[in-house]
């Protein structure tokens, strides 16, 4: 259980999430994730990295009830600097970073996803931000990099999913496959890019990030201010409790 990682020999890497129930991460498991992808991609030996997970689904972003069960902000700071980190981790990651996607990918799995450089699907893979219900904003970022710019809109207002069909219809995720596929498909395509030149493609990683149209790490902290800013206004708690089922009264909107 938590974060793990293996190496076929052959120069490929996988980095492994699995926090059961739902894969709902707690705030010093983000940081786990990012010190895992960032030393795959340090190691030599590894040509790309695949980041999947066990369970019913691939992410259900941060650990609420740990937060809402931890007195004062720390809880809350660290969930933010530990998806910050994570996020940086994939787009940062000196190889490129294949996501195989099962199940749901919500909240920070967007993050996530939206960072990765290969996305590969299962059919009944569902993809969302449901940040505006749970008190908090953050990720539209990411969401962007995935949906065209209106589409990012109603889906962060209405906190609705869209199924990877629809993301292989954008362009955004590269094959939709059964969910027994999966991991070969993820193996397949990371296999593609592990045969190449990694002395090449680590620098084909660096020169696309550099000519990137959207600073990812910025626009996201940006985000995050927002979503302090909801906090200190005790907006935040008030939903996040509606959701862990607290039963403290929720004031009127």
């Amino acid at each position: 259980m938590g974060i793990t990682s293996t190496s076929d020999g052959a120069g490929i890497t996988t980095v492994t999430v699995d926090y059961p129930p739902v894969n709902a991460i707690p705030s010093q498991g983000w940081f786990d994730l990012a010190d895992a992808i960032l030393e795959a991609g340090k190691d030599h030996n590894t040509h790309v990295v695949i980041l999947r997970a066990e369970g019913r689904g691939f992410n259900a972003g941060v650990d609420i009830k740990e937060m809402q069960a931890t007195e004062g902000h720390g809880a809350l700071i660290d969930a933010n600097r530990g998806c910050a980190a994570a996020f940086a981790a994939v787009y940062d990651c000196e190889v490129p970073v294949v996501v195989a996607v099962n199940g749901f990918c919500v909240g920070g799995g967007i993050g996530l996803v939206g960072n990765a450089d290969v996305i590969v699907a299962s059919d009944d893979a569902v993809f969302g931000l449901p940040e505006v219900d749970r008190g908090a904003l953050g990720a539209a970022t990411h969401l962007a990099r995935l949906v065209p710019q209106h589409m990012m809109r109603t889906l962060y207002y209405t906190a609705k999913n869209v199924d990877a069909q629809t993301l292989k219809h954008f362009g955004s995720v590269y094959d939709v496959v059964p969910r027994e596929e999966l991991d070969a498909a993820a193996l397949e395509i990371a296999g593609a890019i592990a045969a190449k030149d990694t002395r090449i493609i680590r620098r084909a990683k660096e020169a696309i990030n550099r000519i990137d149209v959207q600073d990812v790490h910025t626009s996201y902290r940006l985000e995050q201010g927002f979503t302090f800013e909801l906090n200190l206004a005790g907006v935040s708690d008030e939903h996040r409790d509606e959701f862990v089922a607290t039963g403290k009264p929720r004031a009127n909107k």
